[in-house]
């Protein structure tokens, strides 16, 4: 264990890490599809390992306002996990959720953002559960906090926690159409035991 490195282990088992993401993505596809009361497509997710710094580029550069939900991951692994869509995105949903009952510009006002929580709270839900059918594994998601900043900013919460481990991150790329695309990202963050963990349970040796 003490020789394993985070990069040793998402480069080997990332197949492994790319199910967990196409799984979760259609968990959340369903979710999202039932809460919004309408089809909504989904594009195969993309499943990269980056650079932190490539992380903001990818969603339109470290200044792109983003609306990030993020939360810890608690029980027989731990760690913690992020949602994050670009502003014009988190504002469509919040139309179809309150069903336009919000006015579209502006600042978020407290009920989109409690809206907003909640799609952040099914999404994460549904990525945690396929992990943990994967697994067998019991994983609870502490209570969510929702920020509205520039990507760079928030993706610094999860940079600080991250850096212990190294400087690559497991990000999917989720694109849901309705009317109109939305992209959303997910980052899944376990600390090094919890890969350690998660690759035992899935019956794969552990470097």
């Amino acid at each position: 264990m003490s020789d394993m490195s985070l990069d040793q282990v998402t480069e080997n088992y990332y197949d492994v890490l790319k199910e967990i993401g196409n799984i979760g993505a259609g968990n959340a596809m369903t979710a999202l599809s039932q809460m919004l009361q309408c089809k909504v497509d989904m594009k195969v997710p993309q499943v990269r390992l980056l650079e932190f710094a490539e992380v903001g580029d990818m969603m339109g550069g470290e200044e792109q306002i983003m609306v990030g939900v993020f939360l810890g991951v608690e029980g027989d692994i731990t760690g913690s996990m992020m949602f994050m869509v670009e502003e014009e995105s988190a504002r469509h949903l919040i139309q179809k959720i309150t069903m336009g009952m919000l006015p579209a510009g502006g600042e978020f006002e407290e009920m989109g953002l409690s809206a907003m929580k909640e799609v952040g709270n099914i999404i994460t839900g549904a990525y945690l559960n396929s992990l943990s059918t994967l697994t067998n594994l019991k994983i609870f998601p502490t209570p969510p906090a929702l920020t509205v900043d520039m990507a760079g900013a928030i993706l610094s919460v999860p940079a600080i926690q991250f850096g212990i481990f190294g400087d690559k991150i497991l990000l999917i790329q989720s694109q849901f159409y309705d009317e109109i695309q939305l992209d959303g990202y997910f980052i899944l963050i376990p600390d090094l035991e919890s890969y350690a963990k998660i690759l035992t349970a899935l019956g794969l040796p552990v470097v």
